[in-house]
């Protein structure tokens, strides 16, 4: 009965508690117990028991005092991007080895503030820099899917690969993710959950380990699109702590998922139908054109022209960004500090922490995002891929010009694949990765990956919808009529 309780929706688990069918400490301990059977898929590292334990009864004392909030009493996950005080915030590097922040994110805050429960924090890849979660100092996170009975240990994707696999292995009801090139979609459609990147500026990013400054945005991760919707309310709003933050009113995102999408229009990219793309894709794609047509909405080709342009743009603008926010970790106020010889000096310090302290890809990031800065090439590949950003962004504003209303993608190139399949492979092979999902981040828009069916190796795969700026409500609504028109409910049969 006790692992029953894991496989509540957020939406289930807010109406039994409310009806007094369980309590949130039962929930949580029945989440604490699933995750202690769990550590073969290596998605929770630092588990937070007591601190899950203390809020539950809390929550328990405020769902009988009549709390309104849906989260209170939800036993979550946390990335461990997040910092939460008190509790390890690595981002999965051993550079932040023993950092315990005094202080806690924002969304965390306001999660707690809804009366939602930390069951933990969720491994990633090392700073999210990565698209397998094969990059974290704490080792790779396991997929809990397999293909049919081979025993092959699948990525769960990344960088968010903890928090796909603790929800998609039900060993908590959702989870913080964040989302700088796909991080939160495509890990969301390797596992056959939900995932949505709401738009930029919707969640504060303050508390949140920088990755790129300006394409990072967290979200939640779920096991369906009213969680997701329920789940954003709680994280969204106004932070004065982050110029980024957008003063906007967090509507009722729940609320807008209607069902009705009579008279919406959705484009189809001309672009996004990329060489070799698998034939099991092609088919999900056009399913999931047919499954929005019957439920009455309009079908339309649109062109992006500059799509072609926005890997290229994504991998010189991300590590910039990147080199310059992970130069504060340099063993002189906090995390890891290399041991010294005699007559070591500060840029001795410097060179040997990093070099200890950051991970191969890390590093390759750091080397790659200095050199596009550097004087030389400043203009020759960070000021070009800013102006093609802004073409990037434009195509977006034209399609929604034009009267479309969302844009279906697929979310991903390909199923989930073998964990050391891509190790020997060029960095480049691992960035094809998110093709489908840097563009959404360049032009800051919100993004939802559904899972909508399986591969014949029995995988899942995911259909992504691109919204409007703000239009997050639209945007579930949209993905909530894939969601019941696949009406994917597979669960991976449980191994670990």
């Amino acid at each position: 009965m006790m692992s029953e309780l894991t496989k509540f929706t957020i939406a289930e688990a807010r109406d039994k508690l409310r009806a007094g069918d369980v309590t949130s400490t039962e929930l949580t301990q029945a989440c604490l117990s699933e995750i202690d059977r769990a550590d073969a898929l290596g998605a929770f590292v630092h588990k937070t028991p007591e601190i899950a334990l203390q809020q539950a009864a809390a929550a328990d004392a405020r769902i009988q005092g009549g709390a309104e909030n849906p989260m209170c009493g939800v036993p979550i996950g946390i990335k461990d991007l997040f910092c939460t005080q008190g509790v390890p915030s690595q981002a999965a590097s051993r550079i932040l080895e023993g950092f315990k922040p005094e202080y806690e994110s924002t969304v965390t805050t306001q999660l707690w503030q809804a009366g939602a429960i930390m069951l933990g924090k969720l491994n990633m890849d090392e700073f999210a820099m990565g698209s397998s979660n094969e990059t974290s100092c704490y080792g790779n996170v396991v997929n809990p899917w397999r293909r049919g009975n081979d025993e092959t240990q699948l990525t769960p994707g990344g960088s968010s690969g903890g928090s796909a696999s603790a929800v998609a292995a039900d060993l908590c009801l959702a989870a913080t993710g964040t989302d700088t090139g796909g991080s939160i979609r495509q890990p969301a459609a390797f596992t056959g959950i939900t995932g949505l990147k709401p738009t930029y500026g919707r969640c504060s990013r303050w508390g949140i380990v920088a990755f790129a400054s300006s394409l990072d945005q967290a979200g939640p991760m779920t096991k369906t699109v009213r969680d997701a919707a329920i789940m954003l309310r709680a994280m969204a709003g106004h932070d004065p702590k982050d110029s980024t933050s957008a003063d906007l009113p967090v509507p009722d995102f729940e609320a807008a998922i209607t069902g009705d999408i009579r008279g919406r229009t959705i484009g189809i990219p001309k672009e996004y139908r990329m060489e070799g793309m698998p034939a099991e894709i092609e088919k999900l794609w056009s399913d999931g054109a047919d499954m929005l047509r019957d439920a009455g909405a309009k079908i339309v080709d649109i062109s992006l022209p500059h799509t072609k342009y926005a890997l290229p743009a994504y991998y010189v603008i991300a590590p910039a960004e990147a080199s310059s926010n992970l130069a504060r970790y340099d063993g002189v106020r906090f995390g890891r500090r290399a041991k010294l010889a005699e007559g070591d000096g500060i840029t001795e310090m410097y060179e040997k922490t990093r070099a200890e302290g950051f991970g191969a890809e890390v590093q390759r990031r750091v080397m790659i995002g200095t050199y596009v800065l550097s004087a030389g090439f400043y203009d020759a590949y960070y000021n070009r891929a800013r102006k093609v950003r802004t073409l990037i962004k434009r195509d977006f504003e034209d399609a929604f010009d034009d009267g479309v209303d969302a844009i279906l993608t697929p979310a991903t190139p390909s199923a989930a694949f073998g964990l050391g399949e891509m190790a020997d492979a060029d960095p480049v092979q691992m960035y094809l990765n998110d093709v489908f999902t840097v563009t959404v981040n360049l032009a800051g828009l919100p993004g939802i990956s559904v899972p909508a069916g399986l591969d014949g190796q029995g995988l899942p795969l995911g259909l992504q919808l691109i919204g409007r700026p703000w239009e997050e409500g639209d945007l579930l609504n949209i993905a909530q009529t894939v969601e019941n028109a696949a009406g994917f409910v597979a669960k991976p049969s449980r191994w670990w």
